[in-house]
């Protein structure tokens, strides 16, 4: 079996992010293919598309969430991602047991004795409404009914559990600040989401499967849970490994991938990218190690920005004052910190629109 070292599983986690070569390809096509981009920081979703795509303009992706096309979820990890339409329709009903899970991990002591299908009913009941509701709204609804669980747990465990819900706008719209608000996803988009299948085949399994290889493969089953959260999938692999190619890595794990998926040289240039905070290029792995070494981890987890340096994590970055800020995790060389600055120049001109392209590299350690 083929041998994928850390590399070949760097570049070819760059090309299916988008991140080797800037595409050509429509927002809702990219948000599509990367299946949604992690977005609990709401305006950071427009800088990872913006590190993706050519001439990308933040507007459309404000009016795809106008226009109910994208949404904004508790999806995957239970936490808030920017989906789909489509797929949040189609997906969100393989999540919620996780999600249920997720949220008791959280506020067992808190929900116990809380009748889960009666919170359920009894939120359903809420918001049947069509009213936008904060979640504390909603909890203190319900909260007479369960005063001993506490409005915030019954809060999380409806919004982020029992009911499918969606943010809307004005939270997330580009350059727009915004309270998260909640409506049912059936009252926003006008459609129920998708039945769980009813003789257990499971082909929204089958689909995640091979969504997240073309989105962040060759990958092992560890990845898919790390990325999705869900523990139940072995049965949709096995269902799929006909149709799958294996190769292993340096550690001797199993990873599967598309057979027509690329796979690129290893000596493929990779470009300078700034990712934003908890981007799932980074976040979308259990093995992190392709893109972001052990020694910088806990950066993944901890919302700091990132830099992408010969396509691995080599820096972070903020902003202040219409300035790109970057600190250099290790040396630059000298055409590194001339490729940083270039780059970070063009993101300091998209986030002041134009105002400023101005950028401070800190001196590199040691």
């Amino acid at each position: 079996m083929t041998v994928l070292d850390a590399r070949a599983l760097n570049r070819a986690a760059l090309a299916r992010q988008l991140l080797l070569d800037r595409a050509d390809m429509p927002v809702l096509d990219a948000v599509a293919h990367l299946c949604g981009l992690q977005a609990q920081e709401p305006q950071e979703p427009f800088i990872g598309l913006w590190s993706r795509l050519r001439a990308f303009a933040p507007t459309v992706l404000s009016d795809l969430l106008t226009g109910r096309r994208v949404v904004r979820t508790h999806l995957m990890r239970r936490t808030v991602h920017l989906v789909t339409a489509d797929d949040l329709v189609a997906w969100r009903a393989r999540h919620d047991g996780m999600l249920r899970q997720r949220v008791l991990g959280t506020y067992r002591r808190e929900l116990e004795g809380v009748d889960l299908g009666e919170l359920a009913a009894a939120g359903r009941s809420v918001m049947a409404d069509g009213e936008p509701r904060a979640m504390g709204d909603l909890a203190r609804a319900v909260v007479d009914r369960w005063p001993a669980a506490g409005p915030r747990p019954l809060g999380e465990m409806l919004i982020a559990g029992l009911l499918p819900t969606v943010q809307l706008p004005p939270r997330g719209l580009w350059r727009t600040t915004g309270g998260a608000r909640y409506e049912l996803v059936s009252s926003w988009l006008g459609r129920e989401i998708d039945p769980p299948d009813p003789d257990g085949s499971d082909p929204v399994g089958q689909t995640l499967v091979r969504r997240y290889l073309a989105a962040f493969g060759p990958a092992a089953s560890a990845d898919l849970r790390a990325w999705c959260g869900l523990a139940g999938l072995p049965a949709a692999v096995s269902a799929l490994r006909e149709e799958l190619v294996a190769f292993r890595d340096e550690r001797g794990r199993e990873l599967l991938d598309l057979p027509d998926a690329p796979r690129p040289d290893p000596d493929t240039p990779a470009p300078v990218r700034f990712l934003p905070a908890f981007d799932n290029a980074v976040l979308g792995y259990h093995d992190r190690g392709r893109i972001i070494d052990d020694a910088h981890r806990g950066l993944s987890v901890a919302g700091a920005r990132v830099v992408l340096v010969d396509g691995r994590v080599a820096a972070t970055w903020s902003v202040e004052a219409d300035t790109v800020l970057i600190t250099p995790l290790d040396r630059f060389t000298r055409a590194d910190r001339t490729s940083v600055a270039e780059e970070g120049r063009a993101l300091a001109s998209f986030l002041s629109g134009g105002d400023s392209d101005r950028v401070r590299i800190a001196a590199s350690p040691g």
